[in-house]
């Protein structure tokens, strides 16, 4: 599967005069697809002593409810000349205040001793870095989203309009 969707600007169908800016699928690393296969293969072990197909038809069942979960749970990042969208929450573009990208240590800290209790977060953890996107409509208690990127740069100058 894809990591990302195409950088260049697209058209949102939904609104004719919205320009996709910036749009990522946060899709699992290959080393959850692998533990998803393990899973799965525990199924010949549990059935195997009954019956070798039983085993193998159980863990392709097993392996096949894994592959649906994890695609539907996947979230996705789009910035349009109007919205912001990040997993299921979504704001107008002018409610957006300030973006920082982090990496490495300091996501860690953005993740964990830096966090507010408050923030909105769209967190997956085989994606290391993360961009912190400021809120400034004042009636909303939530003073900021972070959420994980592969492309944290991109999406902080899609948000400065860049």
């Amino acid at each position: 599967m894809p990591e990302s969707s195409a950088a260049v600007p697209a058209r949102n169908p939904s609104s004719p005069d919205e320009t996709v800016i910036f749009s990522e699928k946060l899709w699992p690393g290959a080393w959850i697809w692998v533990v998803a296969l393990g899973i799965a293969s525990a199924g010949i072990l549990v059935l195997a002593p009954i019956s070798l197909a039983a085993g193998f038809t159980a863990a392709a069942v097993l392996f096949a409810i894994e592959l649906v979960l994890l695609v539907l749970s996947t979230p996705s990042l789009t910035v349009t000349t109007r919205t912001l969208q990040v997993g299921r929450a979504s704001i107008e573009r002018s409610m957006v205040g300030g973006a920082a990208a982090y990496r490495g240590k300091d996501a860690t800290a953005e993740r964990g001793t830096r966090l507010n209790g408050l923030a909105y977060l769209c967190i997956r953890g085989w994606i290391d870095p993360v961009v912190r996107i400021e809120l400034t409509d004042p009636s909303d208690p939530t003073p900021y989203w972070l959420t994980s990127t592969r492309r944290p740069e991109e999406l902080v100058a899609a948000l400065k309009g860049n």
